[in-house]
């Protein structure tokens, strides 16, 4: 008999967590599974990526209503006679006002937000929180399961969050999946009364997926001139990308008279910032904002080199991605760069600082042995991990 898997993600636009979960779900055995996945946003640019055989649930009209603008929220509530619904909306606006920090304010409104919110009626085998938070929340309070997994994609210490808070739910979990050795090490520190809950799993990246999607992508996506040097990076728009470091290396490399250009693929809440930031060093034609790319490995197979100039990660993908295709790759020195890198070997570890970056990368352009070795490194390395998927199976009670 098959069994019954549920997901739960709090949406699938663009961002690594959410590639991850399409690729764990195109991995997952059909004839053997049952797969649900429950969504808080049903737009993105990956839902056209779900697997044919994944059910997206949808989602209660009280929920709807709930997350209308404020006060069209709070009018048809009123009108339903949902009274405590009207408290409840009045409490999360307050929250998201008054709330400093992103990342508790979103724990705290959790139950807010949960008032909207019935339990599931389907029982399942497994239910799996894909990310942090309000995912993990909703698998703890809203389903019936016989096993609860949660999923931390980032080093923790990093997010800014109230442990005392998450606590509470990581105690209702048989396990917390996390994606490197040095994640694991840092949950393992931080709750160390759930250290033996701890299990990594490694983002699925396919290399034969991969390299498929570049066939059917466009030829020049850049339409460089010659002697240019393409620089991509990929990432949310978002502080912990750490994109205000690479304008800034750009403008170092352009002043150095190295002939570059440096795209990056994303969208998110800094964008308005980085364009002012683009705009004061005078890089409008140097330094260019793609937005997001349903396809974007076209991008990194056509780019000279590949740039992560992050403050923290979990285990990105996008420089799995890169690896795949064997380009050039810069990263900033942050928490689990090691877990990726071979500083030298198949890449470069640079401090995190502008003029480190920009040193990382005028090193790949000025030295074409250098770039070339660890080019040929990265294409003798086994990198596709495909293999993961039975990782779960075995957290769900089946031993590959």
């Amino acid at each position: 008999m098959k069994k019954n898997l549920l997901f739960v993600m709090p949406g699938l636009a663009a961002g690594g967590g959410e590639k991850s979960l399409v690729n764990l779900l195109s991995q997952i055995d059909y004839e053997q599974y049952n797969v649900d996945l429950f969504l808080f946003n049903h737009e993105g640019i990956f839902m056209d990526f779900l697997p044919k055989e994944v059910n997206v649930i949808s989602l209660p009209e009280t929920y709807k209503l709930f997350t209308l603008p404020f006060a069209e929220s709070v009018r048809r509530l009123a009108a339903a006679n949902r009274m405590s619904l009207v408290y409840n909306r009045f409490m999360f606006a307050f929250r998201n006002v008054r709330g400093r920090d992103i990342s508790i304010t979103e724990q705290y409104n959790w139950k807010h937000l949960s008032s909207s919110l019935e339990k599931l009626d389907k029982k399942y085998d497994a239910a799996i929180g894909f990310l942090e938070k309000t995912a993990t929340y909703f698998c703890v309070d809203k389903v019936n399961a016989d096993k609860k997994i949660g999923w931390v994609h980032i080093d923790y210490d990093k997010l800014g969050m109230d442990p005392d808070f998450d606590i509470k739910y990581f105690s209702e979990l048989d396990h917390i999946v996390t994606v490197s050795e040095e994640c694991a090490s840092i949950l393992k520190r931080r709750f160390p009364e759930q250290r033996d809950k701890v299990d990594v799993i490694y983002n699925i990246v396919s290399p034969r997926m991969i390299n498929q999607m570049v066939e059917h992508g466009e030829r020049d996506v850049y339409g460089r001139k010659p002697d240019e040097t393409v620089i991509l990076s990929i990432g949310r728009l978002h502080y912990q990308k750490g994109f205000e470091l690479a304008i800034e290396a750009c403008d170092r490399l352009v002043r150095q008279k190295h002939n570059v250009r440096w795209y990056v693929i994303g969208e998110g809440e800094e964008r308005s910032r980085l364009s002012q930031l683009i705009a004061k060093y005078r890089l409008e034609d140097r330094f260019i904002l793609l937005g997001l790319k349903a396809n974007p490995y076209p991008y990194i197979k056509q780019a000279h080199i590949y740039a992560q100039p992050s403050k923290f990660e979990g285990k990105s993908i996008a420089i799995d991605e890169a690896k795949i295709l064997n380009k050039p790759i810069v990263v900033t020195n942050f928490s689990t760069a090691k877990d990726q890198i071979t500083d030298g070997y198949n890449g470069l570890i640079v401090e995190m600082s502008a003029a480190a970056v920009a040193e990382g990368i005028g090193r790949l352009i000025s030295d074409d042995g250098l770039r070339n070795r660890l080019t040929a490194n990265l294409a003798g390395e086994k990198l596709g991990t495909e293999q993961e998927i039975n990782k779960l199976y075995s957290l769900v009670g089946d031993v590959p």
